[in-house]
């Protein structure tokens, strides 16, 4: 069989992509060309950088992990329940994807302050958010569990209700329906769901500092290490935004089978 001949594109097509594509790669390409060569490696290491990268391993990671935990019923919800207000439920849900993350990070403040209105009663028990390392977990949530949700819903949607209808016919119980039939099928969605959220979550920068701070080996993550670094020391913020860019390469490279038609 001939393979099927494509349209000739138009010159003015042609153009508009190569712009786009420029516009992209060339900032991309600035980042790598100006990376300091043989000082890398030492600023990298240098004790803010390995701070910085570690905090944000521990944030992001306990944040992915957060989101998964509480975003996994909620996809589940969204994805088979039949109730009123399902399409509210679900654009709240979208919501932080489009909202301002500095907008967000006052959200936060306002509900989880010292004076917030869930904040107040948190205080008497020794529970303090902001501008500490769980304050950045849950900052990052936030903003990033949105992407889990909605990855892990699509998959769950594209399950065949058939099968878990026959598992109960068989006498299994909703929760093990789920467990051992829903989401093994949907373990693809669950994954990249899961490494979305992961990725968001690690370049996360205004709803953190605005809620949890700028406090280098507390709260200090990545981005906002980059932000500081900038003003004093260049090199070491190239550096560290040449790791979130290998880190943002190597997601897109993991997940090009499901993003990408061959």
């Amino acid at each position: 069989m001939e393979a099927r001949r494509r349209a000739p594109l138009p010159p003015l097509a042609t153009v508009g992509a190569t712009l786009a594509v420029a516009l992209v790669a060339v900032p991309l390409a600035a980042l790598v060309i100006r990376a300091p060569g043989a000082g890398l490696w030492a600023e990298l290491a240098s004790a803010e950088s390995v701070a910085a990268i570690r905090l944000s391993l521990v944030c992001s990671l306990g944040a992915t992990l957060l989101s998964v935990v509480l975003g996994t019923p909620l996809a589940w919800v969204q994805a088979r329940g039949d109730f009123r207000g399902r399409g509210v439920l679900r654009a709240l849900t979208t919501l932080p994807i489009v909202l301002p993350p500095v907008v967000g990070g006052v959200a936060l403040l306002l509900a989880f302050g010292r004076h917030g209105i869930v904040g107040r009663w948190l205080e008497p028990l020794g529970v303090r958010l902001p501008f500490t390392t769980a304050g950045a977990v849950l900052a990052e949530a936030f903003v990033a569990m949105p992407f889990f949700v909605l990855t892990l819903e699509g998959g769950l949607r594209a399950v065949d209700p058939r099968l878990e209808e026959a598992a109960r016919t068989l006498g299994a119980s909703t929760w093990t329906t789920f467990r051992r039939i829903t989401l093994p099928l949907a373990r693809p969605s669950f994954v990249a769901g899961a490494v979305l959220c992961w990725a968001r979550a690690l370049g996360e920068f205004g709803a953190t500092i605005t809620f949890a701070g700028n406090l280098p080996g507390r709260t200090q993550t990545l981005p906002l290490a980059v932000y500081v670094a900038l003003e004093t020391r260049p090199e070491a913020g190239i550096a560290l935004s040449l790791v979130l860019l290998v880190l943002s390469v190597a997601v897109l490279a993991g997940m090009r089978d499901r993003w990408w038609p061959r």
